[in-house]
């Protein structure tokens, strides 16, 4: 599940002897690569107002060895027996919840950030993440409110892959400076863990972050949208919107990718839950989401967690017309899928890849005239 450091030819820190995950500590909050290129943005955290500072106060990532074994109790049990192989590996490490930070840039949140843009990557898609840096990802002030761009990555899930594209991650990083690694393999059913790395990360680092968008690295974004839709929202509104699904069921059917056994979840529906393309929180809520994602198991189907994590806060995800996660309409070879004067109204639209990406982004900030007001049902 976590796999050791590979970088070749770099020192790294001696471990602390393993102990119990939430018990250990970390001298520092950067990541074990960053002096493969010694970057400037990277800066020692310095003591904070000497004197007045207590151990519990000292705010840093907390893990730093990854000590976790296979719960064998459950290969006894009947019911597990009978699960797929995936799901057998999925309960068996269920248990392990936080693993090591690679790459860490606690100084996006040393100031206030208005709007926080965070984005699901894997180590392979770095055209993805370029064409987003390009894009809606750009990191700008608009009327003093500041928009910062993190992307969130685990390790690559093939063996083979990992010592070339961690270096070449390493030295996207040191360009950029916008990449939040930990050491678990990057694979379907751990984006849940890195729903709750992010939360927990978020919870430890930033104080003054306003809102926050998170969505996947294929979908078109208009943050100029967001930050209007944004405006009348007021302090201590529990903000949580996008395109939200009521009383889905989960799917049975075991060819479907989101397939899930009734023995990993019994109800007949879900929570309502906001699809994870994209969708928009206020930070304080997310606080309390890292809370209450605490007091849950891991479930493998990372929206469908965090609409879990809203049901326990009594929080109710909001619908919003402009956020398009299944696409303008539903059939992929509808023209309406590609026409700019509807992606010019929609804060979020799934699923573009880098070339067309690029290409409506130009589009839609481009001198377009529309013949009249489009409205999508």
């Amino acid at each position: 599940m976590a796999p050791s450091q590979f970088l070749q030819g770099q020192q790294q820190k001696e471990l602390p002897t393993p102990e119990p995950l939430k018990t250990q500590k970390r001298d520092n909050a950067f990541s074990i690569t960053s002096t493969f290129w010694k970057s400037k943005k990277e800066k020692a955290p310095g003591k904070e107002e000497e004197g007045g500072m207590t151990e519990r106060q000292v705010k840093s990532w907390d893990i730093t060895t990854t000590n976790c074994s296979a719960n064998q109790n459950l290969s006894k049990v009947d019911w597990f027996k009978g699960l797929e192989p995936n799901f057998q590996q999925f309960l068996l490490y269920r248990h392990c919840r936080y693993f090591p930070m690679l790459i860490n840039h606690p100084e996006k949140c040393s100031e206030d950030v208005y709007l926080l843009i965070v984005v699901k990557s894997i180590i392979t898609q770095h055209d993805r993440r370029e064409a987003i840096r390009r894009t809606w990802g750009k990191e700008k002030e608009v009327e003093g409110k500041k928009i910062r761009t993190l992307f969130l990555l685990g390790t690559a899930s093939k063996e083979e892959e990992r010592a070339n594209y961690q270096k070449l991650l390493d030295y996207e990083n040191h360009i950029y400076g916008d990449i939040l690694q930990w050491d678990f393999l990057d694979s379907f059913f751990n984006l849940t863990l890195k729903e709750v790395h992010f939360l927990k990360w978020l919870n430890i680092y930033c104080d003054n972050v306003r809102f926050i968008f998170k969505g996947d690295d294929d979908v078109f974004v208009s943050p100029d949208n967001i930050l209007e839709f944004l405006e009348d929202k007021k302090e201590g509104e529990d903000v949580f919107v996008g395109d939200v699904l009521y009383k889905a069921r989960p799917i049975r059917k075991k060819e479907n990718k989101y397939y899930i056994p009734s023995a990993l979840y019994n109800k007949s529906i879900y929570p309502p839950y906001a699809g994870g393309g994209g969708f928009v929180m206020d930070g304080p809520l997310a606080k309390r989401l890292h809370k209450a994602s605490e007091t849950l198991e891991l479930y493998p189907i990372d929206d469908v967690f965090l609409g879990m994590c809203l049901e326990v806060l009594k929080v109710s995800p909001v619908g919003h017309e402009g956020f398009k996660t299944f696409g303008i309409v539903k059939n992929k070879n509808s023209k309406m899928n590609k026409e700019p004067c509807f992606f010019r109204s929609m804060l979020v639209v799934h699923k573009l890849l880098p070339p067309d990406l690029i290409q409506m982004w130009d589009l839609v900030h481009s001198n377009l005239t529309c013949s009249r007001k489009l409205n999508v049902l």
